[in-house]
């Protein structure tokens, strides 16, 4: 089991030693004082560095003795039933990136500045700045904030579709509250997704050095264009292993044009309960050697229906791109907004065919699951009225929602101790968590289920 860790962390003590050779430092030739060619990427940081700041965040938490919860232990020491509570103060640090200079908006995670009572952002001349909380986005894991300063650097930003397994990239952050620090390396791999780590995920992959503290940080090209914003590393001992996770840039761009012009983010659906294409499948389908992603029902009324699409159809593209599973389509129909077009190409009784979808408006009707959370993956939903709350309209065998031990017809009424009504209530209470607690009603009881 690999074990995903957020790539910002508390300010505590301690060194952690890296050694790091790449060849993309022989990919630049400069010229030194002497005039001779020497390999550096020192140019093009002088001009980057500015644009990437260090956040710190300060929050108040309550803090009580777990004796203080015992009866005995209250009557024994006479402590009355509503003792105050100590009141705590914690301190973590984080990176960000400067993308309008003019306006000061900064850019980071959202993790990062969860739960922060104070933001201050640090820049490389030296200013420390507070920052405000303009809007945030959890399921992509993006936070916009304002600062009022004059000076800034903003980064360029790059064309994140267009960059390819083997270019060489650098992440700049803040690792372990040490300050700002530089690391090379290549893009891994794109488009990795089902980690478990977002709601949405199409990460890029670096095995530029990422870790602790490196949250939010920027990950640029060899020209200096913002590639991606560093997010998340697989950290078996702690520390980065050569794994490292940033987010899209065109992805990060979407939920802060979205957030800085309407102050949130809305996400259109297609109306559809979608599933892979397995190999069974495929071969009841007569679809031996295709990928894809099946309509196992389509909801009425909805963008789908009305574009033409039926239940038993095999998507294949969208927007000329070839789809190789639920989750990978979730995150493309996640990335337009409503009112959006976009071209589906698909599979009906061996013949292809070609629809044009207007993105619609979000619904609490059957969808599915893909993206809420890892454990609820493969289960079908819907807002239910008796009891209120979100019924379980199917779960697809083999899948993470059916070994969690949740069955078809389950109504769930609260998780992680919160009421829970729709769907999107749903995927709010459970956003960010390692492990959920179910409040679930099956026929005539109601049950606790812990997923972890």
């Amino acid at each position: 089991m690999h074990s995903f860790r957020r790539a910002s962390r508390p300010l505590v003590g301690g060194i952690l030693l890296a050694f790091l050779s790449s060849p993309a430092l022989a990919a630049l030739p400069f010229f030194d004082s002497e005039g001779e060619k020497i390999p550096s990427l020192a140019p093009m940081l002088e001009k980057v560095n500015p644009a990437v700041v260090n956040i710190s965040v300060f929050a108040t938490r309550t803090v009580q003795n777990p004796l203080l919860n015992d009866p005995f232990f209250r009557h024994f020491f006479n402590i009355p039933q509503h003792a105050p509570q100590q009141q705590q103060r914690s301190q973590a640090a984080g990176s960000g990136v400067i993308v309008d200079a003019d306006k000061g908006t900064v850019i980071t995670n959202y993790h990062v500045i969860k739960g922060a009572d104070e933001i201050k952002v640090s820049l490389t001349d030296g200013r420390t700045l507070t920052a405000k909380l303009v809007g945030s986005d959890p399921d992509v894991d993006i936070a916009v904030l304002d600062v009022d300063a004059k000076d800034l650097t903003a980064l360029k930003m790059a064309n994140s579709e267009k960059i390819r397994v083997g270019d060489f990239v650098v992440a700049i952050g803040n690792p372990f509250g040490l300050g700002q620090t530089v690391t090379t390396g290549i893009v891994s791999a794109l488009g990795r997704s089902g980690l478990g780590i977002e709601g949405y995920e199409n990460f890029i992959q670096t095995d530029a050095s990422i870790n602790p503290g490196n949250s939010g940080g920027a990950l640029v090209d060899l020209r200096g264009d913002l590639v991606g914003i560093n997010t998340a590393i697989i950290a078996p001992a702690g520390g980065n292993v050569g794994i490292g996770f940033a987010i899209p840039i065109n992805m990060a761009m979407n939920s802060v044009n979205q957030i800085l012009d309407k102050g949130e983010v809305k996400r259109g659906q297609l109306g559809v309960v979608i599933q892979d294409l397995t190999p069974d499948l495929a071969e009841a389908f007569d679809l031996k050697g295709k990928q894809g992603v099946v309509v196992s029902e389509v909801q009425k009324g909805s963008a789908a229906d009305d574009a033409g699409i039926e239940a038993g159809d095999v998507l294949i593209e969208l927007d000329g791109k070839p789809l190789t599973g639920a989750g990978q389509l979730r995150n493309q129909v996640g990335l337009k907004q409503i009112g959006d077009k976009v071209k589906v190409k698909l599979l009906r009784d061996g013949d292809d065919r070609e629809l044009t979808v207007k993105i619609g408006e979000p619904s609490d009707k059957v969808v599915a699951s893909e993206g809420l959370h890892r454990f609820l993956e493969g289960a079908s939903l819907a807002a239910s009225t008796d009891p209120q709350g979100v019924e379980i309209k199917g779960i697809e065998p083999g899948s993470a929602a059916e070994q969690s031990g949740l069955q078809e017809g389950d109504v769930i009424i609260s998780a992680n101790k919160k009421r829970v009504e729709t769907v999107d209530s749903l995927r709010k209470a459970v956003a960010g968590s390692d492990q959920l607690l179910l409040r679930v009603v099956r026929g005539n009881m109601a049950l606790y289920l812990v997923l972890r």
